[in-house]
């Protein structure tokens, strides 16, 4: 398993750079993926879309279909590509510090 440095720690990731221990995210690290991606700062809508994704898996231990995460966060699709440079699954999941989808996120 890879290593990643993420707000000035190791943590295990896979070979996309998805974290491999949820429980050991914090806001550091979503915060450190976002700059790796070019998004400094941010802002309330990034959060309840990460919260939201946290959140879910955390309770099935699976991420969302992106139907759900844009019904639930009222956060369009349009909007999370906007928010999340390389979308849903690739952006919005792995700073959420959670697997990388096996679906359709």
């Amino acid at each position: 398993m890879a290593q990643m440095e993420l707000a000035g720690k190791m943590y295990e990731v896979d070979e996309k750079g998805f974290l491999q221990e949820p429980e050991k995210w914090n806001e550091s690290i979503a915060e450190a993926y976002a700059e790796m991606e070019g998004v400094v700062g941010l802002t309330e809508e990034h959060w309840k879309v990460i919260r939201y994704l946290r959140d879910y898996y955390l309770e099935f231990d699976i991420c969302p279909m992106v139907r759900k995460l844009t019904k639930r966060t009222g956060v369009s699709l349009s909007r999370l590509w906007e928010l999340f440079p390389q979308g849903p699954a690739n952006s919005a999941c792995k700073w959420a510090g959670v697997p990388k989808p096996t679906g359709c996120v």
